[in-house]
């Protein structure tokens, strides 16, 4: 905890720099960036106690409505305190959530925290990664569209053509993430039409899921400017590839990555292997993290798209350089490919490490390495195989993660519990909806 004279200078120099207000940031169980702004001169108060909110009102907590565990706060962790140039005058901070005065369990960060001081006992941080894949949308006629009337070729990928026409936004969008303190390496138009991607540096677990959020935050009010919708929903387009959000994952022992061979040889090191082993043996519970909606079943499925494949992965392997696979094998990390753009960074990082560390704990194996275009086989040849197949539906995710006290151990009970209702319900809700395809199917069937 600072003390009230480092406060005090720290508030100072940000007045320095026209900062006036704080935006006091948290995300709720489905991810989604929440918060306040408050005056700078609270800045004390928001480090000492942090913003109160009332604890119902956020997805997620199961807080009751009145009495002293009804209320949510939001303490600024400084460490992560940016300016934000889409925003002047404005510094974002984010927040680790408290309730009657000790950290709240189901606060996705305090979540991942626990993940990570897990891995900290062992002398172990996880350096991640995270690819948010997204699209710009517009409304025509009250159906969903690309943003970009051209952007039509049948394989989009790397198009040169159209990347420059969202060259303001996307370039802004860099600008404004740089300036914040996070560095992007690269940015391309991706599978489907009105799709991109954009990379960030690897950091260590929490600060990689606060750069998605801060991603979040910049992108959604940069393409309101340009007229768009940003979009993170996995799957807006039937017949074109989903969004992921790919994690690709080293550990590190100080300086020194422990996936890495201790002899210099390419691949990954058996402590590596466990790792993997431990999340492909979880993987049908991680699924609920890594592919929340229901909508995320819509990508994760093996079938011709327009581009010629989904890069979803629907089946449990591993593989060197295979993007067909759940896990894909670099030298010294490896790849997970289960999450999709709707994942919450924090729970599916959770989840990732303590299925990890199971493995490790358990000395399990992966198995072979599979080196098949997964893609190109039938079902009949995958079972021959013996890979199992990811849960087809948010319901088997559920149903999983119900029966898996390692994943269900990493978000805590409590969350766990409220995870399950909530997510119960919204299946339910899906099940029960009566789609435009249902009534041209059945309408004036019988």
């Amino acid at each position: 905890m600072p003390t009230d004279n480092e406060i005090a200078a720290l508030e100072a120099t940000l007045r320095q720099q026209g900062v006036h207000t704080l935006l006091a940031q948290f995300v709720d169980m489905h991810g989604t960036p929440k918060g306040k702004w408050v005056p700078l001169h609270q800045l004390g108060t928001l480090v000492r106690d942090g913003a109160g909110f009332a604890g119902p009102s956020i997805w997620g907590t199961a807080l009751p409505r009145t009495g002293p565990r009804s209320e949510y706060y939001a303490r600024a962790d400084l460490s992560t305190l940016a300016a934000l140039p889409w925003m002047p005058g404005v510094a974002r901070v984010a927040c680790d959530g408290f309730v009657a005065g000790e950290p709240f369990d189901n606060c996705p960060r305090q979540v991942l925290r626990r993940a990570t001081e897990r891995l900290a006992q062992r002398g172990w941080t996880l350096q991640v990664g995270i690819e948010p894949e997204f699209f710009l949308l517009k409304k025509v006629d009250g159906q969903w569209r690309p943003f970009d009337d051209g952007d039509r070729l049948d394989k989009p990928s790397y198009d040169l053509k159209s990347l420059p026409r969202q060259g303001r936004f996307l370039v802004d969008l860099r600008a404004a993430l740089e300036a914040a303190g996070m560095k992007v390496q690269q940015t391309d138009h991706e599978d489907a039409h009105g799709q991109y991607e954009i990379n960030f540096e690897n950091a260590e677990a929490v600060t990689s899921a606060d750069n998605v959020t801060l991603f979040k935050l910049a992108a959604h009010t940069l393409a309101e400017r340009e007229g768009a919708l940003f979009s993170m929903m996995p799957k807006p387009f039937a017949n074109q590839p989903g969004s992921g959000l790919h994690f690709h994952v080293s550990l590190w022992a100080g300086d020194r990555c422990v996936f890495s061979n201790a002899d210099g040889r390419p691949g990954l090191s058996p402590l590596a292997h466990q790792f993997i082993a431990g999340v492909l043996a979880h993987s049908a519970a991680l699924t609920a993290l890594a592919a929340p909606t229901v909508n995320s079943y819509k990508r994760l499925v093996v079938g011709e798209s327009l581009s010629g494949t989904t890069w979803a992965p629907a089946y449990v392997a591993h593989g060197p350089n295979n993007r067909t696979a759940v896990v894909r094998t670099l030298n010294g990390r490896f790849e997970w490919r289960l999450p999709d753009a709707s994942a919450n960074p924090y729970l599916a990082l959770a989840g990732l490490i303590e299925a990890g560390l199971d493995g490790v704990d358990r000395v399990l194996d992966p198995g072979p390495a599979c080196t098949d275009d997964l893609f190109a086989l039938d079902l009949a040849q995958i079972r021959a195989r013996g890979i199992p197949l990811l849960p087809q539906s948010l319901a088997e995710a559920i149903a999983a993660l119900r029966a898996d006290e390692v994943v269900r151990g990493a978000l805590g009970e409590s969350l766990a519990t409220e995870f399950d209702r909530l997510k119960r319900i919204e299946w339910t809700e899906y099940a029960r909806h009566v789609s435009a395809w249902e009534l041209e199917r059945y309408g004036a069937l019988f």
